[in-house]
Formats: C-alpha cells, structure tokens, sequence
C-alpha cells in the first residue's frame, strides 16, 4: 500500500490537518467579499462601518496577498513538545475565527517555531519529536520523525535514524532553474544569522554551495517579519550581480509571502537608467577607483567657468562687462555656501545681478560734483528687477553656472576625460557620447547628482500652481454648496427659526483644507516608490556577492543605507570584477570603522566532494593556505576532462551525453568569445541574449554564473580563467562535471583531475 492511501494513523492525521488547512485557505479566499459588503452594514454610524471595513478589508488583503503568492506546500513540519502541546509549522502563520484567535499554523519566523531548527538530542529545547511533513500539493507524501526525547519510547514508524533524509533529499533533488527556499531544511548556523538583530553591518561570509545566498533571503523574510512596522514604510533592498541572477532568486521570498521587497543591480539603482552592458576590465577598474568622486567633484568645479576674457551684456543703450575679478567674487561666495551645484545656482544668481545691479546704479546715479549716489532703495530695486528681466543675463548666468544633468555632465566627462585623469587612465575610459551606460557608469551618475544637487525652482513654482488651482476648484465647490444651502432655506427660515442654525460646510471648512482631503493619494509600495526615487533610505539592504563591488558602487549604497543596516554575503575568494574590493576592511573601514560583525558558513551543501577537491586544488595552487568548505555529501561520480579538435562538436556531444533537459539542468560555461559558435549547435540556445535559467541547456560566462547553480556543468577551454573564474565554474554544479578544451588545462586543473 502506497504513502497517499494512508496506511497508518500517523498519515491519516497529517493529511486531515492538510485538508482541513487548505479548506480553511480556501474559505477565507471565498468569503472576503461577503465579509466586505457585510461590513458595509456594520457600526452605529456610516463613520464606523467604513472604519471596520477598512480594517477587515487590511487584514484580509494582507493575509490574501502572502497566501497568493506562497508557492509550494503551506505545512512542512511538526514539533511535540515535552508538555504534550503540538505546533504545526509553515510557510506563514494563520489562526482560528475563534474569539482568541488560536494559532492554527505557526509561520517559521515565529520564537516558538525556533526549536523546529535548532532542537538536538543533547539540547532538546522542551521538545520529544520533531516531524518532517513531505507534500506535493495537498497530498502528504512523506513523514520523517526526529526523536529527540530518547527517553520516550513511542514510536510512529516513520523515525529517520540519521535526521539528515529529508535534507539529503533536497541537495539531490533536480533543479529547475530558479533558486528554492529552504524553509524546511534550515541548518542551525543558518538560522542564527538569519534572525541576527537587523541593526549594524553583518557580514556572511561563505564558499561555493554554503548557501550564503538563501540564508540572506531567509533573512529578508525574517526582518519584514520581526520588524513589520518599519520596514513595511521604509522596504528592503536585495542587491544582486545581475539580472539572470535576480531572475534566478526572484521566486524565494514570494514562497514565503514577502512581496515587498526592491531586488536590483547596481546598474539598476538610478531612476531612469537600466545599465547591463559591461566594460572592459581596465575601464571598470578606473571608473570604480575610490578617487573618482574627487574627480567628478573637480569636473563639477570645472563647470563653474570664468570670462575669458569678459563676457558683455548689453542693457538700456549700455554696455555692462563681467571680467575675470568680479565674476570670480561672485564664484567664491557661492561656493562658501557648501551647497551642491544646481542647488547653489539661486546664490550665484543673486551675486551676478547684484553685481551688475551696482554697475547700473553708479553710472545713473552718481551726484558728478560729489560723488554721492542718488538712488533712493526703491531705484535699485526697480533696476534689478529690469537686469533680471534681460536675457542676455541669464545668458552670461548659464554660461558661467550652468544648469546640469548627471548624465549630461558624466558623458561629457567620458568624452573627454584628458583634463582630469592621467593619460593610460583616461584612455581606459574614453568613448563618445551615447546614451547606452554601463554597469561601472551607474556609481558615477549616482556621485554627479549628489554633487548636483537639484535647483528645484521650478518644481516649487509647478507645485505651487497646482495647489493654487485645487484650492480654487475647492472654493467653488463651497460656493455652489452654500448657495444651494441659501436657497433651500430662505423659505424656510420664517417658518422654522432655527433652521437658520443648521451648519453649512462653509462653517466647517475652507477651501484650503477641503482640498488637502481631495489630493490624490499615493497608493505604490514602498518598494516602487523606492525605486524611483534616488534619495531613498531603505530599512536594510542586502548584497550578494558583495566583494564584487567598486569603492563607488559602495558610496552608491552608503547613500541608502544612513543607519548602516545592512547585510553583506560574499566571498573573497571569488572576486573576479576589475574594481571589485574583495577585503571586507577595506570596504568597511571608511564607513563604520570595525564596528561590524562577521561570520562564516563552512558547509558545502551544493558541490559533491569529489567536484569540490579539483575547485579547491585549483585555488591551493596560487594560495598555499585556502580552506574551502566542506562538502556534506559525495556522489561517486568523478569529474572528467577530454581534448578535442572540434570544440562546438565536442560541447553538442557531451550536452547529449549528460543527458540535457532529461537529467535537470545543464550550463555550458565558456568564455564569452566562443558563446556564438557554441550556441549554433546547441538547440534553443542564443548567444547573446539574457539567458533563461528555466531552460534545460543555458550558455553563461563565469561572471554569469556566478551565484547559479546547475545539475551538471560543462566548463570550456579553462586555460583562459583567471584563478577566481574558474573556482566559480568549477563549483556550479551539483551531480556531474566535464571539462572540454583544445589549448592546454592549467597544470592545477590537469592534476587534480588525473
């Protein structure tokens, strides 16, 4: 008899608890607009009823949107406790319609969910057993019992000797192309730093396969569990390397009903601008120098012109110059204000028409037999009014202070970077105008705004318009009001005198006020307005690959972290980016000093021992003293390298061998050179295009790779790695892994795989 036609009591039980949680669900789906529209009716005024339905239509959305996007089963597992009592643990927690609201399925971020990861038979935390409930669907398929009492001597069956069965089972499970969560299998290392305090800067370092990156998504879930109320306004940020591997996570906190949450690249963290395309390694390695901001900021200056060698205006028949002295006058006291570019623009403005103000006024006005000035205040006033109405004003205005763009003023710096660089340094980075940006670009446009800063004038000026007009069409509306209210009771008041006393909104309310309430709301989360909006302070941000990134990219992030909360997952061992920092001091010494805190994952959970001695040997090579992470399991299935003469052929035939789509997912990793000849003999492959993880056979790079991971990988003409891009290759696979070239295998490589 099969586990689905519930041999025993202990599956009939899970399965009733099953059935009667998913009816529950569905009942809650079917019932919202009938609790909606009942609680129209509700209340003793018309006030009260749309106050509990905005209540229960909160509540229920809420608890609607995480049950919508939970994917996968809601219940996985069970723990008994010493006391007798029983929780069911899940995905998200629900509770009963009963007056106390009793917990009917704890969500695993819960405290009293803790002892489900951390529990063992020497530390017991309260419980006698603890079960892992295996689903597909609403149908049980599996249960798997920890004693961890082992002085009680009941037992269901179902005891799984080595506690490891259901872990083992998802390591060797295929892959589908999109990172899992790994609620049900969370190890205790990964569940203290997943429920780490979210205040300060922690930094998750770990190997290929350690599961550093689920750990941080875990942990995105747990803080806008734990910390709802502030993180709710203020959102979380997920940084990732690029967007194949945004894709490849995106899936993960939506299985654990969190939604709002912003994941980007960097190259995504301008508004307006979605940056993919790479430089070459010499051009991301200078633009991403610590020392850029200090040139952009001499770029900025340098904007900030003198006449050369006057600039004239002519105004009312005469002839006013700004020479070198006084305009330079007028350059020092704006700069005194210590106020962005475009932000200070107001001040050099006043200066200049000042300036020029005092030039008209002692040509006109000056007593020729004692010198005295003849203008009264108001003279003055009406001759600065008239300058600031001259164009050939603003004219000399724009020329010495221009207003600038961030993009405008980093591609005119690429252009022509020769004044500010040196010589090899502003070769790197040269390239005409284009509106096409790079990744490296995205931390120079970020640094150009904040040294810009916004002249927002005109957004005042627009605002004010707007506020204007909606107070007006507000007045009309109380106007229309009271004399309709006028009208009703003219014939009314010798009747009734005190119909005269009824209140009229006019008496209420003004046109002010009565618009304020019919200003249009802002309805995006927190996450879409975040993304909008470059100023934004985030709760916490999260970065993957984190010693990947420039110094700028850092300054970037600093940016949108002001309270320094912040989680870093990476490795350094695996920095292979031309301006990526790699030493975590180094990235966070100019920020927060060593007020930071650092811990290490160093189970391989992903790579077979046997595929992980060939990655380590490579990097023991060049770094006598590596340690890389310990593998939890071994396959039997060594690694395998072959010599061709046909390498695209070579490549079709092993993809055939390996089994392709049939056998899980398989990648081809290869230098991007040969991505063209390698595509045209393998089918659905396009060299070139943002690959599709969820496709049986993908083709990458190993930066591509870098985060992924695969059934089986094929690794293509090694020989042209550094040593960090081919630790990356090697350790993307968790079955099967085959080497294919024509030059020679670096000596490492060939003799670990001998």
């Amino acid at each position: 008899m099969s586990n689905s036609e519930f041999p025993d009591h202990e599956f009939r039980q899970e399965q009733e608890f099953i059935d009667g949680l998913y009816a529950r669900v569905d009942a809650l789906r079917g019932d919202t607009e009938v609790s909606v529209t009942d609680a129209l009716g509700q209340g003793d005024t018309p006030m009260q009823a749309r106050l509990e339905r905005d209540i229960l239509v909160a509540e229920r959305s809420g608890l609607l949107a995480a049950l919508n996007a939970v994917d996968g089963s809601l219940c996985f597992g069970r723990i008994d406790l010493s006391s007798g009592d029983t929780h069911h643990i899940g995905r998200i927690g629900l509770r009963a319609d009963d007056e106390e609201r009793t917990p009917v399925l704890i969500d695993w971020r819960a405290d009293v969910a803790r002892p489900f990861y951390l529990a063992t038979g020497h530390t017991p935390m309260g419980l006698r057993r603890r079960r892992h409930i295996t689903s597909e669907g609403r149908r049980v398929t599996a249960l798997h019992d920890e004693i961890l009492d082992l002085g009680d001597e009941t037992r269901t069956g179902h005891e799984d000797p080595t506690g490891d069965a259901v872990l083992l089972a998802a390591l060797n499970s295929a892959r589908t192309g999109r990172m899992g969560d790994i609620v049900r299998t969370i190890q205790a290392d990964q569940d203290r730093i997943i429920r780490a305090p979210h205040r300060g800067v922690l930094v998750v370092e770990g190997g290929p396969g350690t599961g550093k990156t689920a750990v941080a998504l875990h942990r995105a879930a747990y803080l806008l569990y734990e910390y709802r109320e502030l993180l709710a306004r203020r959102a979380v940020l997920i940084v990732g390397p690029n967007p194949a591997f945004l894709g490849y996570i995106g899936e993960v906190l939506p299985s654990l009903g969190e939604t709002g949450v912003l994941l980007s690249t960097v190259g995504e963290l301008f508004p307006g601008v979605r940056a993919t395309r790479a430089d070459t390694p010499e051009a991301a390695a200078v633009k991403g120098r610590a020392d850029m901001a200090d040139v952009l900021a001499e770029v900025v200056r340098g904007r900030q012109a003198l006449p050369d060698p006057v600039i004239t205006i002519e105004h009312d028949r005469e002839i006013l110059m700004l020479d070198d002295g006084l305009v330079r006058v007028a350059r020092e006291r704006t700069r005194a204000a210590k106020l962005p570019h475009n932000a200070s623009r107001e001040y050099f403005e006043g200066h200049i028409l000042n300036t020029l103000t005092d030039m008209v006024a002692e040509r006109i006005g000056t007593d020729p037999y004692d010198g005295s000035n003849l203008l009264d205040p108001s003279d003055i006033t009406q001759i600065r009014d008239e300058l600031a109405e001259n164009p050939e004003v603003w004219s000399a205005v724009d020329r010495l202070w221009p207003l600038l763009t961030p993009q405008r003023l980093v591609a005119d710096f690429l252009a022509e970077p020769e004044d500010f660089l040196p010589a090899e340094d502003a070769a790197a980075i040269r390239r005409p105008v284009t509106r096409h940006w790079t990744v490296a670009d995205v931390p120079l446009l970020d640094e150009a705004a904040e040294l810009l800063g916004e002249d927002d004038r005109p957004a005042r000026e627009r605002a004010d318009r707007e506020r204007r007009t909606q107070i007006a069409y507000a007045q009309g509306v109380l106007d229309v009001s009271y004399a309709s209210r006028t009208f009703e009771f003219e014939d009314k008041e010798e009747d009734d005198p005190e119909s005269s006393e009824v209140l009229s909104a006019h008496d209420i309310i003004d046109a002010e006020r009565f618009a304020e309430r019919h200003e249009e709301d802002d309805h995006r989360s927190a996450a879409e307005r975040a993304a909008a909006d470059r100023t934004w302070a985030f709760g916490h941000i999260i970065v993957d690959e984190a010693q990947e990134l420039s110094p700028m990219a850092w300054r970037l992030l600093m940016r949108r972290s002001p309270t320094r909360s912040m989680t870093l997952v990476g490795d350094p061992a695996q920095t292979s980016e031309a301006g990526g920092v790699g030493s975590w001091e180094d990235i966070l010494a100019p920020y927060v000093e060593d007020r930071w805190e650092h811990t290490r994952l160093g189970v391989n959970y992903r790579t077979p021992a046997e595929i992980m001695d060939v990655a380590a040997a490579v990097v023991r090579a060049e770094h006598p003293g590596f340690e890389p992470p310990g593998s939890v399991r071994s396959t039997g299935v060594r690694p395998w390298a072959r010599a061709t003469d046909d390498l695209p052929g070579a490549v079709a035939e092993a993809v055939a061998e390996l089994g392709g789509p049939q056998e899980g997912r398989l990648a081809v990793v290869a230098p991007r050179e040969l991505h063209r000849a390698l595509a045209a003999r393998l089918d659905g492959v396009t060299a070139g295009a943002e690959p599709d993880l969820t496709h049986g056979v993908v083709l990458l790079d190993p930066r591509q790779a870098k985060g992924l991971e695969f059934d089986s990988v094929l690794v293509v003409e090694p020989g042209r790695y550094g040593t960090s891009d081919l630790y990356v290759a090697l350790t993307r696979a968790t079955q099967r892994l085959g080497v294919l070239h024509t030059e020679p295998l670096p000596k490492p490589l060939a003799d670990a795989l001998v």
